[in-house]
């Protein structure tokens, strides 16, 4: 790979979203801004490889998305005010480097407008100010990809359509706009988790601009508990980070890895967090799975892991919120605490149809087969949920800790 061409991907990986969402928030069309900056992208890998690596790429993709956007809205005849918006960005990137205006909060509120079908807020938000592909939204949602793609264009186009105001809204409005927005960086942390290349660095993956913006909210919104719940889980999580993988990028449960390579400042940070948050006396979902991120974190300190408490706390998030992860969480929980028939009964309840597709199903359904004696229903489960593996890492662990031969050609 050229210099050149790695420059506009480390571009586009930096600040797809941060230019996604200026530019949308001067024309209210999401769309519309994607194709202006796609276009963008397409000239720099055309050009810079000849005319060499613009001082400033951000700011050259700014100038060429703006450009090409003029003209997609001159053809369509709605050029006018849009231009010279446009042209003001160009001067203020053009000024400040790269350190342009971050509008990527205002686009997530935008796309959490009640007007936005519930069922699409996250992924829109995931593809819009994330940068992710709708394949990639589509797997973790557990629908096809047309699917997925049909209704974020629907969503995209209601936004222009209905003239949503690009802006953070009032005080009084940004309770019921919040959810999804946790909800969206959550779900950008958890897909930056499970795709977690081997040596990769917080600044280099998707996990730091969620932590990012976690912390923007938490500024945002003090007296917010939710917030605070959320930055607080995953600092837990990031925390563990370096044990995740052993020296050989050998994929290391949570149970067997090594404490001393836990961050406890990240840890205290989340704890602090949490303490904050309770101040609050609005205990919610964030706050929960925190609380159990706290719990099996202690295991830094010296002290033992209170696998009671968190069953009560799994208890507690699927009663509050449920979902599948918080059900299947809730299952190795119960395992964890010596209640494999407890486990048993809970999974026997969760809609294995739906969940056909789903790896963390199978790989619990696989440990409490095998929790129970039942070793030919373990080994079934855990080929289902090793199929279901994109991450080699854990497709060879499931494959060691279940002693089944590897199928691959």
């Amino acid at each position: 790979m050229s210099a050149a061409v790695a420059a506009v991907e480390r571009a586009a990986r930096d600040a797809y979203g941060r230019l996604v969402a200026i530019l949308a928030s001067r024309s209210g069309d999401i769309a519309g801004a994607e194709d202006a900056l796609s276009d963008a992208l397409l000239a720099a890998l055309q050009r810079w490889p000849e005319q060499g690596i613009p001082a400033n790429p951000v700011g050259w993709l700014v100038t060429a998305a703006r450009n090409h956007a003029i003209d997609r809205y001159r053809r369509d005849g709605r050029a006018a005010g849009y231009a010279d918006d446009l042209r003001m960005l160009e001067q203020e990137v053009t000024e400040k480097s790269q350190e342009f205006p971050d509008e990527r909060l205002k686009l997530l509120f935008v796309c959490a407008h009640p007007a936005i079908d519930a069922g699409v807020r996250t992924p829109l938000m995931l593809q819009a100010v994330l940068g992710l592909d709708a394949a990639r939204i589509a797997r973790a949602f557990l629908v096809a990809p047309a699917t997925m793609s049909q209704r974020l264009v629907r969503a995209k186009t209601k936004i222009r359509a209905a003239g949503i105001a690009f802006a953070v809204p009032d005080p009084e409005r940004l309770a019921e706009r919040l959810p999804p927005v946790l909800e969206t960086i959550y779900s950008a942390f958890g897909l930056a988790w499970e795709d977690l290349p081997v040596g990769a660095t917080l600044a280099d993956d998707l996990s730091a601009e969620a932590i990012f913006l976690a912390r923007l909210l938490v500024d945002l919104l003090p007296g917010e508990p939710e917030t605070k719940g959320l930055l607080a889980l995953m600092l837990f999580c990031e925390a563990r980070r370096p044990a995740r993988r052993d020296a050989a990028g050998r994929f290391v449960p949570l149970a067997d890895q090594n404490v001393s390579l836990w961050s406890k400042s990240l840890i205290e940070a989340g704890d602090a967090l949490l303490i904050a948050a309770s101040r609050h006396a609005r205990f919610g979902r964030f706050q929960c799975e925190a609380a159990i991120q706290s719990a099996h974190s202690q295991r830094a300190f010296g002290r033992a892991v209170p696998t009671g408490a968190i069953v009560g706390l799994y208890n507690l998030l699927v009663d509050r919120a449920p979902s599948f992860g918080a059900s299947i969480g809730r299952v190795a929980a119960l395992l964890d605490d010596g209640q494999a028939e407890a486990a048993a009964s809970a999974l026997a309840r969760l809609p294995s149809e739906r969940l056909r597709a789903h790896q963390p199903y199978w790989a619990a359904h696989a440990a409490v087969m095998r929790a129970l004696g039942n070793h030919e229903a373990a080994r079934a489960s855990a080929e289902q949920a090793i199929g279901l593996s994109d991450d080699p890492a854990v497709r060879d662990h499931l494959i060691a800790r279940f002693h089944l031969k590897d199928t691959r050609a």
